[in-house]
C-alpha cells in the first residue's frame, strides 16, 4: 500500500488576503472644505474682541480661496467653452439617438429568441 500525502490538503495554508491597503478612487472633498462661511465668521468674532489673531484667521482664509482656486481650475473641462460643450452634448444625444434606433432595429429582426417562463 502506497502511503501518500492524503492529508496534505487540509493542512494547507488558505491563499493570501489582499492587502488591506489597496488604492480607492480619491473621495470628494466634504461640503464643509468649500464653505467660507466659518472663516468669516471667526474674523468677524475676532474684530469684535480686538484679538490680535485677525491675521491669522485672514490667512486662513486667503489660503482656502486658493486652494479652491486650484480646485476649480483642475476640473475637468475647465477650459472647454459653452458652445463646445453644446456642441458635445449635441453629439452625444446625436449617439444616443442612432443607437437606440440600431437597438430596435435589431429588436425588430425577431432574431433573438426570447425565453417564456
Amino acid at each position: 500500500m502506497a502511503s501518500g500525502p492524503a492529508g496534505r490538503a487540509a493542512e494547507e495554508p488558505p491563499p493570501p488576503e489582499p492587502p488591506a491597503e489597496q488604492k480607492s478612487p480619491p473621495l470628494p472633498p466634504a461640503q464643509e472644505e468649500f464653505s467660507f462661511l466659518p472663516l468669516v465668521h471667526d474674523i468677524i468674532k475676532c474684530m469684535d474682541k480686538d484679538s490680535q489673531d485677525v491675521h491669522q484667521v485672514l490667512n486662513e482664509l486667503k489660503n482656502k480661496f486658493q486652494e479652491m482656486r486650484k480646485l476649480i481650475s483642475s476640473m475637468p473641462g475647465i477650459g472647454v467653452s459653452p458652445e463646445q460643450q453644446q456642441q458635445q452634448l449635441q453629439n452625444l444625444r446625436e449617439q444616443v439617438r442612432t443607437k437606440n434606433e440600431l437597438l430596435q432595429k435589431y429588436k425588430s429582426l425577431c432574431m433573438f429568441e426570447i425565453p417564456k417562463e
